[in-house]
């Protein structure tokens, strides 16, 4: 791979949404006219679903609509942003622009990542990332940045809950990983580790069960942690999380920000450019 980074690159990995002044008088498109795109967008595929999930004023001016689509037993999110003739439609993030694109959900994250974490309170590089215990990509994802914080010890790492709703388990997964961490913040990574290990064991059915054992192997009390993560006052919890996540429009997962910058498939960049990527994040922020 050459070792000059491409313009395309930079735009993949860094893809964030614009942080226009939302406009008042935005139109939305009606259920049937977003129904009827995705039919022909996708109904050519036997047994291709999708569910409407939000029609809503974006941040950047455009209409926004959150849908997910399923083929053949797997689910993809999808973010269109549609143009106010209603006759186009991006699909994905717009990108900020300006003297310090990523400076805006930075300090959102600042003041609102307040999850698990690790490494230096006072680093000046953070990578908080939105995980949701049941996605097989976050599961794919852990080597990569327990690989990535060995490297860079001065970094520090927030692990934000930000459960799907096609996930049938996930919601209460991130209650019994929110008590681990209020009853003893290190048993935490022990604890995600090993749900994400069983990941395929887990069922919505066995769930509290599956929890409670994973829970009482981190070192904490499992029957304590069940009776915390029922309370409503932890999916309250969780749910801030959630908000948090869709503040700065998280859409799927896991998704990670380095100081702001979105970072959507961190396993699939090399780690000279995450190295670089870091190193510039730590001096031009500071």
């Amino acid at each position: 791979m050459s070792k000059r980074i491409s313009l395309a690159l930079i735009l993949c990995i860094a893809s964030l949404p614009a942080f226009a002044q939302t406009k008042p008088d935005i139109a939305l498109p009606s259920e049937e006219a977003v129904n009827g795109f995705l039919k022909y967008t996708f109904g050519f595929e036997e047994g291709t679903t999708w569910r409407i999930i939000k029609i809503q004023p974006s941040s950047n001016g455009l209409a926004e609509v959150n849908v997910v689509v399923a083929q053949k037993e797997q689910q993809a999110a999808y973010k269109l942003l549609v143009t106010p003739d209603g006759k186009h439609v991006v699909v994905g993030d717009v990108i900020p622009f300006g003297v310090k694109p990523f400076e805006p959900v930075r300090k959102q994250l600042e003041a609102g990542a307040t999850g698990p974490a690790k490494g230096p309170s006072a680093a000046a590089v953070t990578i908080v990332e939105f995980s949701d215990f049941q996605c097989p990509h976050c599961k794919d994802a852990q080597p990569v940045i327990e690989k990535l914080l060995a490297a860079h010890p001065e970094v520090k790492f927030v692990f934000q809950n930000f459960p799907l709703a096609m996930h049938d388990w996930a919601r209460k997964a991130a209650s019994y990983g929110d008590c681990v961490a209020q009853a003893n913040p290190d048993a935490f990574w022990k604890f995600s580790n090993s749900v994400f290990e069983k990941q395929g064991d887990i069922t919505l059915s066995n769930s509290d069960e599956q929890l409670t054992a994973l829970a009482d192997a981190a070192g904490v009390k499992g029957a304590d942690i069940a009776a915390c993560a029922a309370k409503p006052a932890t999916d309250s919890h969780v749910q801030k999380s959630l908000d948090l996540g869709a503040a700065v429009e998280v859409t799927s997962t896991p998704t990670f920000f380095i100081n702001g910058r979105k970072v959507s498939n961190i396993a699939g960049i090399p780690d000279e450019v995450l190295t670089k990527i870091l190193a510039f994040h730590a001096k031009e922020d500071k």
